[in-house]
C-alpha cells in the first residue's frame, strides 16, 4: 500500500467531470471536484475503506454524510480509473446543496439527506483518465487546502501550485 497511500491525483471520467483526490493515509482521503454534476465541492478528511485488490489495483470506498456511496478503483500504473457513484435522489435534483465545503456543512447534508427523497438513486458508473499523478507522502494537510477554482488543475498540472 505505500505506493498508493500518499498519492495526489487528477483525473477526468469520460463523461467529462473532472475530479481530484489525495490519499492521505491508510483510512483517510480529502478531495476536489473540479467540474460536473457537483462541481465546486470540496472535503476534507473523509473517512475511506482502501484495499489493494491486486498489484497495481486499489479500492477506495466510502458513504459521505450526504448519503452518496463511492467506490473508486485505481490503477496509478495504467493511468487508469473506474468509479461508481450513487448520488442519493436528493442530490442530483439539489446538487446545490452539496457545493460547498462539506466539513463546515455537515450538519446541513444530515439534515438534507433525512429531509428529502433518497431514491431512486443516480448511478454514475464511469472510467476515468488519470491526467496527473504524485507521490506528497502521508498527511499533508496543504495538498487539498482550499476551494477548487477555475484553471487550478492546469496549474497542478504545470507545477505551478
Amino acid at each position: 500500500m505505500d505506493q498508493f497511500v500518499g498519492l495526489h491525483m487528477i483525473y477526468t471520467y469520460e463523461n467529462g467531470w473532472e475530479y481530484e483526490i489525495y490519499i492521505k493515509n491508510d483510512h483517510t482521503i480529502d478531495y476536489r471536484i473540479h467540474s460536473g454534476m457537483v462541481g465546486g465541492r470540496w472535503v476534507r478528511d473523509q473517512e475511506v475503506n482502501i484495499v489493494k485488490l491486486t498489484k497495481g489495483v486499489y479500492k477506495v470506498s466510502w458513504t459521505e454524510p450526504t448519503g452518496t456511496d463511492v467506490s473508486l478503483n485505481f490503477m496509478p500504473e495504467e493511468k487508469r480509473m473506474h468509479g461508481v457513484i450513487f448520488f442519493p435522489k436528493w442530490v442530483h435534483e439539489r446538487p446545490d446543496i452539496t457545493v460547498c465545503y462539506q466539513n463546515d456543512y455537515i450538519d446541513l447534508m444530515k439534515e438534507s439527506r433525512e429531509k428529502y427523497e433518497t431514491y431512486p438513486k443516480y448511478v454514475v458508473p464511469e472510467f476515468a483518465d488519470i491526467t496527473y499523478i504524485h507521490h506528497a507522502g502521508v498527511n499533508d494537510e496543504t495538498i487539498i487546502a482550499e476551494a477548487p477554482y477555475e484553471g487550478m488543475t492546469d496549474e497542478i498540472r504545470a507545477g505551478r501550485k
